[in-house]
């Protein structure tokens, strides 16, 4: 008995009961709400469930039909290209600017502090809010672009930016990194400030030009940066259904349409829930694909 009282103080004691209700709650209600649903959205693509009937949760009926109709389906090509097109040019042209500025920034020029305050606000602002923003600035009449364009006397070089299908794709993607080249700038900065003065004193003396100092000593230094804002800057591309769905509504055309829209149309505007939930499965997918080899990295590294 003696024993048996011992080991239920010191299992009282624990550290790991005493924590328990800490993360045990938030830990079941993150497995129900988020892993929960992400199980449920993959089975309902494997029924037909069209949202007028309850669907048949048998295992029996359980099949992969949605997803050989959407190989065989031309508008998933199209929005998957557009995705892919989106996800490249997007991360790769933010990571340029973002560390261009951070460049910029990181010599000893007057109002830092504002600038940086300045170049940063747009991320802080929702899809929302930027959409909103930007389909007033690429209106054709009185849009800011056309009318900077008009006043310089290049009014032949107005577009419809976001009806004219060779634009469209290019609109959004600008409208993107306007948006996250400051988040992309503050990551950088951060790091160049930690880089040790004795480096660029070291090119110096080697008769390093400033061009040559940055490109051969410098910017090497930053890739576990550019990495980590690769990653979240293609999870953000992702998500850019809020500021799509503001600008061209649930169908923004095949120039336009990426995966995240012809899910919420095919789910929400067609009730065709199986078919939508098949195309959110591969949209977790391949934010698995992102983000995955980005913690087993980190994890290699000892940072996680």
């Amino acid at each position: 008995m003696g024993d048996n009282a011992t080991i239920l103080t010191r299992i009282r004691r624990s550290d790991f009961l005493r924590s328990l209700p800490f993360w045990g709650i938030p830990t079941v209600l993150l497995g129900l709400f988020v892993y929960g649903g992400i199980f449920w959205n993959f089975v309902l693509s494997l029924t037909d469930f069209s949202g007028f009937t309850l669907p048949t949760y048998e295992i029996a009926n359980f099949d992969f039909e949605m997803y050989t109709e959407l190989l065989s389906d031309p508008t998933f090509w199209t929005a998957t290209r557009n995705t892919v097109v989106l996800l490249v040019v997007f991360t790769v042209v933010t990571l340029f600017v973002g560390l261009l500025l951070a460049i910029l920034l990181d010599q000893k020029i007057r109002f830092r502090g504002v600038f940086r305050t300045i170049y940063l606000l747009p991320f802080s602002l929702s899809f929302v809010v930027t959409g909103v923003l930007w389909l007033w600035m690429f209106n054709f009449n009185t849009g800011v672009i056309n009318s900077i364009v008009r006043g310089v006397g290049l009014g032949f070089l107005a577009q419809h930016w976001l009806s004219n299908p060779n634009l469209q794709l290019a609109s959004v993607i600008v409208a993107l990194v306007w948006q996250y080249s400051g988040y992309a700038m503050v990551i950088y900065l951060a790091n160049l400030q930690r880089i040790p003065t004795e480096h660029y004193e070291a090119a110096k003396i080697d008769g390093a030009s400033w061009f040559s100092t940055y490109r051969e000593v410098i910017v090497p230094q930053l890739s576990s940066a550019a990495v980590s804002i690769a990653v979240v800057v293609m999870v953000f591309a992702l998500k850019a259904f809020s500021w799509l769905y503001v600008v061209f509504g649930d169908n923004p055309g095949p120039a336009a349409d990426i995966l995240a829209t012809m899910m919420y149309r095919e789910a929400f505007v067609a009730n065709q829930w199986a078919y939508g939930a098949a195309i959110g499965t591969l949209l977790f997918v391949v934010s698995i694909a992102i983000v995955g080899p980005y913690l087993y990295w980190q994890y290699r590294r000892g940072e996680l």
